[in-house]
């Protein structure tokens, strides 16, 4: 057993502070247990989020040491006794008390997206599809809503853009229908209109955080962008729609 100084935000949205707590750490514990070990004898009042204490649920998100974690899943053994842990909640959203934020802006976003359109299926019934496009789309389903990533995407944290970005969460919510082998939804307009792709330049950061190691940046985002460079920004691709349209109006 260690002695471990934990440095925790308590507050509410009206405002708040840092209180000290030496805490005694045994072998094997993992944040969440700290905090509840604090709760249990120093803090009873204390608020914290949690459920599944597997990682899998993504309740307990807040920062620790500055960077977007899980609490359940945060070893104690990875940090030395003669760190401070700070630990207060997600700072992109609004507090609630103490380690708990308001995360209810991020279901507004998902209803922005159109839902899933699939294909006439074929003459007997059944839709085919290659496995390999089934492949692409599957680690986006692993996504838990822990919104690590949206907590530490600079758009929205520092550029305050949540009027026109949805944030890595739902881009990668978006790249799971636009790359899916069935969908016929055109969701280019939308990607660069509604959701603001335009507005990630790809740091990474939101894949860094993601406990689930998704590939937000590479394998949902990138692809999104590449598509609406292709459709709006491909001089090509201008120069034929320009064509088309003026062979359109002959016609007509």
């Amino acid at each position: 057993m260690s002695e471990y100084i934990f440095q925790i935000w308590r507050g509410d949205s009206s405002g708040g502070e840092f209180v000290d707590y030496p805490t005694e750490v045994d072998d094997g514990m993992v944040v969440l247990d700290v905090l509840h070990r604090i709760q249990a004898h120093q803090a009873g009042d204390m608020a914290v989020r949690w459920n599944c204490k597997a990682g899998k649920c993504g309740s307990c998100g807040m920062e620790i040491n500055g960077i977007p974690k899980l609490a359940c899943m945060t070893l104690m053994n990875n940090y030395s006794q003669q760190v401070v842990l700070t630990v207060q909640p997600l700072k992109t959203f609004p507090v609630i008390k103490d380690l708990v934020s308001d995360v209810s802006w991020n279901y507004r976003q998902n209803l922005r997206i159109s839902p899933f359109r699939p294909r006439t299926a074929d003459s007997d019934g059944r839709h085919r599809m290659m496995r390999e496009d089934v492949d692409r789309v599957q680690e986006f389903r692993k996504c838990i809503e822990c919104y690590l990533c949206q907590d530490v995407c600079h758009v929205l944290r520092d550029q305050d853009r949540m009027d026109r970005f949805v944030g890595p969460r739902f881009m990668t919510r978006a790249a799971n229908l636009a790359l899916h082998p069935l969908d016929v939804e055109d969701r280019v307009p939308a990607i660069r209109d509604q959701l603001g792709s335009g507005f990630c330049n790809i740091t990474r950061c939101c894949t860094d955080v993601c406990p689930e190691n998704i590939g937000i940046t590479d394998n949902a985002i990138i692809p999104l962008k590449e598509r609406v460079a292709d459709r709006y920004y491909d001089p090509l691709a201008w120069l034929r729609r320009k064509f088309v349209g003026v062979v359109r109006r002959n016609v007509d």
